[in-house]
């Protein structure tokens, strides 16, 4: 029988999620809401930039990296060249896609800037579901649409549930990508998670397995063990930067798990997903001074760009009224979660 039982009149006592609007800064009208689990972890799901998350906590530890720009308000013509850095605020998760991942590029089929469209989109938010702790369902959930549409084509619309569970220390990201045009869409979709400091500092674990090449230059990378977090790096200042592409290893289950593990704060993130929805691991890696930050990316194909995806035959199309579904899962580690308390443990996780 939980602690809680007949001690509690209102389930905000324990976590739910808030609604509202920041009315203040370059941010002011943007409409949000908090999550809080009531285990430690919570987090601002942003409802106006396709339901990405910025700040993100377990206690008193943030676990995310937020850019100078921080929250700003949905700019959907932001889609040239490189326009997408100005709005990017960094969070615990950017959405890139629905159509292409990657730097700007432009053939005969169109013109597109850094990572898509989709985070500049707001969501309809369709539905919000509390916790009922009275009546013992402790699932809590929010679930949005958000329509990356133009006429003539293509149309493609995101349904977004982020849920979770009182007293657990995760959450669930459920998406459902559908043609709604009447051509064939190209489909590319990347889950950019970024982490910062206490969790990354030095001697941070990143920790992932496959096959895998650093597609940055090689004198970017600044240390000599790419799966181990440096001091800020000089050499990372500015532009610079370290990006691997990883075709990961899945369970028999076709499970891919990867994440971060801080051994001295004893504190990590696990990330998994279906292999078989997302097939490759983006790892960036922009150690500069106050810009610390790595990404673990999950995504349909590595951040090419579109026209480099069609040229190598390795871009997906969903058909008229196709539907692709794709489940991503994130926890929180340490000593007072579980059951993955230690950088061993976590290691033979990923080894299964």
């Amino acid at each position: 029988m939980p602690e809680w039982t007949d001690k509690i009149s209102n389930h905000k006592q324990l976590g739910g999620i808030e609604t509202s609007v920041l009315d203040n800064g370059a941010g002011r009208g943007v409409r949000i809401a908090w999550i809080d689990t009531g285990s430690g972890f919570r987090y601002k799901v942003v409802l106006d930039r396709a339901m990405d998350i910025a700040e993100a906590f377990f206690n008193q530890h943030s676990l995310a990296w937020i850019s100078h720009v921080g929250v700003l308000g949905p700019q959907p013509m932001s889609n040239q060249g490189i326009d997408w850095l100005r709005t990017f605020g960094g969070g615990l998760l950017v959405t890139c896609g629905l159509d292409h991942v990657g730097g700007p590029d432009e053939d005969a089929h169109g013109s597109r800037g850094v990572h898509g469209l989709i985070s500049n989109i707001p969501a309809e938010i369709i539905s919000i579901q509390q916790p009922d702790v009275q009546a013992g369902q402790l699932d809590m959930s929010i679930t949005g649409i958000i329509r990356q549409h133009k006429i003539f084509g293509p149309c493609l619309t995101l349904k977004r549930t982020i849920s979770g569970r009182l007293g657990q220390a995760g959450l669930t990201i459920k998406d459902e990508v559908l043609n709604e045009g009447n051509t064939p869409a190209p489909l590319m979709l990347l889950y950019h998670f970024n982490f910062g400091w206490p969790l990354v500092d030095e001697g941070t674990d990143i920790i992932w397995k496959g096959n895998h090449r650093v597609a940055s230059d090689p004198k970017l990378l600044g240390i000599a063990d790419i799966k181990k977090c440096p001091d800020p790096l000089s050499v990372h200042d500015g532009g610079g930067e370290s990006v691997v592409f990883i075709e990961p290893e899945a369970n028999a289950d076709h499970q891919v798990y990867c994440g971060l593990w801080n051994e001295k704060k004893q504190l990590g993130v696990q990330i998994s997903f279906d292999k078989r929805e997302l097939p490759w691991l983006t790892n960036w890696q922009h150690f500069a001074k106050n810009e610390y930050v790595t990404g673990i990316e999950p995504g349909t194909n590595p951040p090419i760009g579109q026209k480099a995806a069609r040229e190598s035959n390795t871009l997906t199309f969903l058909a008229p009224g196709e539907k692709k579904s794709i489940e991503v899962n994130l926890s929180v580690l340490g000593p007072e979660v579980g059951p993955y308390t230690t950088y061993t443990n976590f290691i033979n996780l990923i080894n299964e």
